[in-house]
């Protein structure tokens, strides 16, 4: 390559770099003017979803909310019915041990009455017998 061809190049990259910076620069202030002029209208639209956001988040909450008071009644009325049925299991429990003595001293008095009626038994007989000597 010749020196003449060389700087031909030269030249013309130089011009290339230039003509791209003048182009860069003038897309930026394209850009920065719209920018600009959108500032405000891009904050309002960042206010209102930043509120959507919120009263999103807000009904969210009071759904959780609910059902978190929902599941607190179910637990305490579970523990309530729980109880109940503990009272009542010891109450029967108590029963079954009075049912139980109960039946016991019924057999105590059916012996006692057995033995009762034999020895009325016993006596009618002797009576009987000594009424016929």
């Amino acid at each position: 390559m010749r020196l003449g061809e060389r700087r031909t190049i030269l030249m013309w990259l130089a011009f290339g770099m230039i003509l791209g910076i003048v182009v860069y620069f003038k897309l930026w202030i394209i850009d920065y003017n719209i920018s600009s002029d959108d500032k405000d209208f891009m904050r309002r639209e960042f206010d209102l979803a930043s509120k959507e956001a919120m009263d999103e988040s807000a009904e969210w909450r009071l759904k959780y909310d609910e059902e978190v008071e929902r599941a607190m009644k179910c637990v305490k009325e579970l523990i309530e019915g729980k109880e109940s049925f503990q009272k009542k299991a010891e109450e029967a429990a108590g029963m079954n041990e009075k049912l139980s003595m109960l039946q016991k001293e019924n057999i105590g008095l059916l012996d006692r009455v057995e033995s009762i009626t034999q020895e009325l038994q016993t006596l009618k007989l002797n009576c009987t017998s000594s009424r016929l000597r």
